[in-house]
């Protein structure tokens, strides 16, 4: 599924090279889900994002599916995002003129699907993720968790490789975060491939494996002796 090897990543500010990543070696299969957590400056974003084809690594490589992705131009990397990764965002990143369906078909318009396609697997994600009622409501129109959960059917849209989450539960209450990860815990539980990016530990303590970076280092990866169910 995805496999990183020597993976470094360096930024120039101003004069200064910043080194976000020191040679990452991982591998994460399908089927797992796994939290990355690490604190500030650590590089866990800079992970995620190229985990999720938004950036390439200075040097090393990043396959996903037996494909080398730290080689591919924008175009490719942007049939990857659409194709293979569904992202969850900590700020939904809904379009506020549009409503949940036509959110959560975005990923199908951009990758040439049928209008009567699009829709009916557009219906079939909003009603897995409970909000068969509300697919003509705009973001405006739903709660905080409602907007997560249209986030989280645009990621199951297109059956992608991995589900990537980004602080999914950043804008939410407590009550709310715990339906939010009881879902991703369902989706995974179908077989989904999730990778959840956090500074929370009681979101971590939801995966079966804990990565843990520290100044751009894995510091540790462990199973998760721990699970929340």
């Amino acid at each position: 599924m995805i496999s990183l090897k020597g993976l470094v990543k360096n930024y120039m500010v101003g004069s200064q090279i910043v080194e976000a990543l020191r040679g990452i070696d991982l591998v994460i299969k399908k089927g797992e889900y796994v939290a990355v957590m690490g604190p500030s400056g650590s590089g866990k974003s800079t992970l995620m994002n190229i985990l999720g084809a938004l950036d390439t690594p200075t040097s090393g490589h990043y396959f996903l599916n037996g494909t080398d992705v730290s080689q591919m131009v924008d175009d490719e990397l942007a049939v990857i995002r659409n194709k293979e990764i569904g992202f969850i965002f900590q700020t939904f990143n809904l379009l506020p003129r549009y409503d949940a369906l036509e959110n959560v078909i975005l990923p199908l318009i951009y990758g040439g699907v049928p209008k009567h396609e699009r829709r009916v697997r557009g219906l079939e994600v909003l009603d897995k993720v409970g909000l068969s009622d509300r697919v003509t409501h705009k973001p405006n129109e739903l709660s905080g968790g409602q907007r997560q959960r249209v986030a989280v059917a645009r990621a199951l849209v297109n059956n992608p490789s991995i589900i990537l989450a980004d602080e999914p539960t950043g804008n939410l209450d407590s009550k709310t975060s715990v339906d939010i990860m009881k879902l991703i815990s369902d989706i995974h539980e179908l077989g989904n491939t999730i990778i959840v990016v956090t500074h929370e530990e009681d979101i971590a303590q939801r995966a079966q494996r804990i990565i843990r970076l520290l100044d751009g280092h894995i510091e540790s990866d462990k199973p998760n002796s721990h699970l929340i169910g």
